[in-house]
């Protein structure tokens, strides 16, 4: 018996079956996959998944795919780091990052992607797609790549030499739109329109694809000994990754694997450059679509956020909040992770680390909170940008008195 009874919307409750489709035909609400309940607990144990692969399958039953056919380059299961010296920089007793880093294509998005391409071979797809800003464009490349399906990715021009670079040893078919990835989203919305039996992987299969970031939480919990966080702080782009989260914590809860995962405080935080959600919260007002995006957090560019309501929600009903950071705060908070915890991200994650520092400065992250922190991308894909804001070391000659002239606070040798 399949564990996926079908699609069901999230505002009206219509329910549909499992299909490409990510919008309801009667009130035009999202989606969301519709489990069996039932099924997934007669199937799945924490001792199944302490005996998985170290990836993302190892929570396959509690995933929206039927049998084995995984697209799988080897996603998740990431450690857990116990930032033992962030967190005395900032004043935290217990702080937690989970860098996705250093999965396969080097983002988080890889999760998702093994996913949705998984459930696309599964539903008939021809091709798959998306739109990105830059980490899902490697993410599907690879990822179509291994499946063997042809890929059509969808990208702003703007975005990162090193994101670019990335995606085209993959060989997909990339299209690069003058704009916005709203603009380039629009443009892939219309292609997948006209091309039914594609599968693009955040548009007409986004239902599916959003379920991979749930793993951020199952693993957390997993390697917190089963246990719920008291505090989490995610970055805030479409709004989707936070939401899973929050779906994550609440589901393990409700098959009984933790206590409290509906008592998790969810907090964000997005560039001042664009920061629809965030002001949102902020001002427990409206998400209201911005045009105009001045940020180097490329990846978190989104100016007309699809989960933005959702996100807001979820922010405010757990009793978090989030913080707009600018990119001088962003360019500090990366150098910050990497000094202390010899992490290396982009962004992104610069922006992540800088809300977490905002949030315990304001008082909306409590000392003595479990804190834990999502990196969500390689600081490899952001290069030019991260090299602007740092100096390059001058050079000496190859000699010791040169060397003890720059260091001249060295302690001698006893030898």
């Amino acid at each position: 018996m399949s564990k996926v009874i079908g699609l069901k919307c999230r505002e009206c409750g219509a329910e549909y079956e499992a299909g490409i489709q990510n919008t309801c035909y009667e009130c035009f609400g999202p989606l969301e996959v519709h489990y069996d309940w039932d099924v997934v607990q007669d199937n799945v144990s924490k001792e199944k998944i302490a005996g998985g692969p170290p990836s993302i399958w190892r929570y396959a039953d509690l995933l929206p795919i039927d049998g084995t056919n995984y697209v799988d380059l080897g996603a998740g299961y990431n450690k857990l780091h116990h930032a033992k010296n962030l967190g005395k920089e900032l004043g935290l007793k217990e702080l937690y990052i989970l860098d996705d880093s250093v999965n396969p294509t080097n983002s988080f998005k890889d999760r998702v992607t093994s996913v949705a391409v998984s459930k696309a071979l599964e539903l008939g797809a021809t091709a798959i797609g998306c739109a990105s800003t830059g980490n899902l464009a490697s993410a599907v490349g690879a990822h179509a790549a291994k499946a063997g399906i042809p890929a059509y990715i969808f990208i702003p021009s703007s975005i990162e030499t090193g994101k670019i670079t990335q995606m085209l040893t993959y060989d997909p078919n990339i299209i690069a739109v003058e704009g916005t990835y709203d603009d380039a989203n629009r443009l892939a919305s219309e292609v997948a329109d006209q091309n039914p039996d594609w599968a693009f992987v955040n548009i007409n299969i986004r239902p599916y694809y959003t379920e991979g970031s749930r793993t951020l939480a199952f693993e957390t919990a997993e390697q917190l000994g089963w246990n719920a966080p008291d505090h989490i702080v995610a970055p805030l782009g479409s709004g989707a990754l936070l939401c899973a989260l929050t779906r994550g914590y609440r589901e393990l809860e409700n098959i009984g694997f933790i206590d409290g995962g509906s008592e998790v405080r969810i907090s964000g935080s997005q560039p001042t450059g664009c920061s629809p959600i965030s002001t949102a919260v902020r001002n427990d007002a409206e998400v209201i679509p911005i045009r105009e995006l001045d940020t180097i957090a490329h990846s978190l560019a989104i100016g007309n956020p699809a989960d933005g309501y959702y996100a807001k929600q979820a922010i405010l009903g757990s009793g978090g909040y989030a913080a707009s950071v600018t990119d001088e705060e962003i360019l500090e908070a990366i150098r910050l992770l990497a000094s202390t915890e010899g992490i290396f991200t982009e962004p992104a994650g610069g922006t992540t680390v800088a809300g977490l520092k905002s949030l315990v400065e304001s008082g909306h992250i409590d000392p003595d909170e479990r804190t834990v922190v999502y990196v969500t991308g390689n600081g490899l894909k952001a290069q030019d940008t991260i090299a602007g804001a740092l100096e390059r070391p001058g050079s000496i000659r190859p000699s010791y008195s040169e060397f003890t002239k720059k260091f001249n606070n060295i302690p001698k040798s006893n030898n």
